[in-house]
């Protein structure tokens, strides 16, 4: 079993549900009113900007402590050159980096504090509080003309002491439309936090209020609060609405259950909350250019349990459920897998179709396009290798028949080889890095046994190609690879 940012809160439930491959979901999240997925700019210059992190990384010879690293676009794309690597040891952050803390196991970004210049916010679950071993903690880095200097402030645990993990599950949006970004953040219990209209640069929020989903806490049903938290748009009302992944293991091995929860003037409600096809990890976009937001999660396991035991709502490997918005929320849901239509790749067991997924808009046609995962993809007998696989939006939805990309290391032009346990497409990221109005793809790898490496893949205008791409390892950004890093594990999203 990997160590993986889904592995970090396994028990024998969660690691049922995904076969073994849970961890802490990121949270593809926007800031914006809009179903179009918005870009971090932590500089302000127009371009975007990609914050990753090493929760696993060691600080000061400290297992574990964590960092987190912004790669600033340019007009060539991401690199190790124009970066910022930050810890809490570094100048500003508050809190001091410690054994096991795991800072960067969440990240979420928006602008906080209206100063033109998206934050970035840092989840650092394990971090021990009082008596508290993992009481968990929230950490908001200013951004600035320079990008993020390290000055930031902590977000408090209004309820220390009550649940444990505060910080593992984040997501940013304006849920009550009144054009100031919102936060939420959960913890080990269901009950999550609100922090509405922005933050002063001390840390204080506008306003904080709680809110529920449907989700059910206790020994077999999400003992650890949600698994996931996406914000997006879906009804087209111009409040951020938002999914909430969770368990629900009322049925055999606990196929997880997720829920819709609608952006309101007052906030999330928790009461109108609608049931969606299961997946782990969410993102919201508008694929059909209708101008409602879709959501697309991953469900990436397989039909069959290890002992045989025929899991419901699956597909062979692994595969993602799209539902449509409309006015009145989600609406309809297809299901896409690497057997469906002319969708690169061939449905292999375990494979992991779905691990990790975002959407984003790589040809300007105005619909969002989307990049599916399948890390555990073995090629040419090289086990648990990796594979992503890109998927055009069109106005009918997902184009599962023409049109449809695959890279791995072995792919012509894309840096690197194929290696044993590489798990290319650890995360994704489509995000417009160059300027130029087209997304660009950027993934993470278990590259080097664990120390973890990004590859970028540019958009040439019309799909994802290989000229200019290129790839960088953990130590060119200022991580250590003492133990395993997994640098470019978790994007904020």
């Amino acid at each position: 079993m990997h160590t993986h940012r889904r592995l970090a809160l396994a028990t024998a439930t969660a690691a049922a549900l995904t076969g073994g491959l849970l961890t802490f979901a990121g949270s593809p999240a926007t800031a914006a009113d809009s179903v179009k997925v918005a870009k971090a700019d932590f500089n302000g210059d127009g371009i975007g900007d990609v914050a990753t992190s090493a929760a696993t990384a060691y600080v000061s010879g400290l297992k574990n402590a964590g960092q987190v690293v912004v790669l600033y676009g340019t007009s060539t794309g991401v690199s190790s050159a124009q970066r910022t690597t930050l810890s809490q040891n570094s100048s500003g952050v508050p809190g001091t980096a410690e054994a096991g803390d795991s800072f960067g196991a969440e990240l979420a970004y928006a602008d906080f504090n209206g100063d033109g210049y998206d934050d970035l916010v840092v989840g650092t679950p394990y971090e021990k509080v009082g008596t508290d071993t993992n009481g968990g903690a929230v950490t908001l880095l200013w951004g600035s003309a320079n990008g993020l200097t390290g000055k930031g402030v902590d977000v408090p645990d209004p309820a220390a002491g009550s649940h444990d993990y505060w910080g593992k599950d984040l997501a940013a949006g304006d849920f009550d439309g009144d054009g100031k970004a919102d936060l939420v953040v959960g913890s080990s219990s269901a009950t999550l936090y609100l922090y509405k209209g922005g933050f002063s640069s001390t840390g204080t929020a506008g306003s904080r209020t709680t809110v529920t989903p449907p989700i059910e806490s206790g020994t077999n049903d999400s003992p650890f609060g949600p698994l996931n938290l996406t914000a997006g748009d879906v009804n087209g009302d111009g409040r951020t609405d938002l999914v909430v992944d969770g368990y629900e293991t009322s049925t055999q091995y606990g196929w997880n259950t997720n829920y819709w929860l609608p952006g309101t003037a007052s906030g999330l409600s928790g009461s109108s909350a609608k049931t969606l096809k299961s997946g782990i990890v969410t993102a919201i976009g508008d694929i059909n250019g209708d101008g409602f937001g879709d959501i697309v999660s991953g469900a990436d396991w397989d039909t069959t349990t290890s002992d045989g035991t025929s899991i419901p709502n699956s597909s062979k490997g692994g595969r993602v459920n799209i539902t449509y918005g409309t006015a009145s929320g989600p609406g309809s849901t297809a299901a896409v897998s690497q057997d469906t239509g002319s969708v690169p790749g061939t449905a292999e067991k375990g494979d992991g179709f779905g691990w990790d997924l975002d959407l984003g808009d790589i040809n300007g046609d105005g619909f969002q396009d989307l990049v599916v995962s399948s890390p555990n993809e073995d090629i040419g007998g090289v086990t648990n290798t990796g594979l992503v696989t890109v998927l055009y939006g069109s106005a009918s939805g997902v184009n599962t028949t023409t049109g449809g990309q695959s890279f791995a290391q072995s792919t012509a032009g894309v840096p690197g080889g194929d290696e044993k346990s590489d798990l290319f497409g650890a995360d994704v990221k489509l995000d417009d890095v160059t300027g130029d109005g087209k997304a660009d793809l950027v993934v993470g790898s278990y590259e080097n046994g664990g120390d973890g490496a990004i590859t970028y893949l540019p958009s040439n205008g019309t799909k994802i190609t290989t000229s200019g791409s290129r790839a960088f390892g953990a130590s060119t950004v200022g991580v250590s690879t003492t133990g395993t890093p997994q640098f470019g594990a978790v994007f904020a999203d």
